[in-house]
């Protein structure tokens, strides 16, 4: 016998929401650190991975959703 919890369908998914956003918010920080020093900027594709913040956001939303709807269904097949 497993001392594990069951897992829900959306843990993976907020699991790699939650990487992506800290790829994100480090990009993030990355490419602020420049301006706020005064040097040149960082190009284009640095400020493209900071999007992943956001990305990240989404995908962890996704798999909360999708956590919500599996504990729903499961209550109401226990009833």
């Amino acid at each position: 016998m497993s001392n594990e919890t069951p897992r829900d369908p959306g843990d993976v998914l907020v699991r790699v929401g939650a990487a992506v956003f800290l790829v994100g918010a480090v990009a993030t920080a990355v490419t602020v650190v420049p301006l706020l020093l005064d040097l040149d900027p960082l190009p284009t594709a640095a400020y493209l991975v900071s999007m992943l913040m956001g990305v990240g956001f989404l995908i962890s939303g996704a798999g909360l959703l999708r956590s919500i709807r599996a504990q729903r269904r499961q209550a109401r097949a226990a009833q």
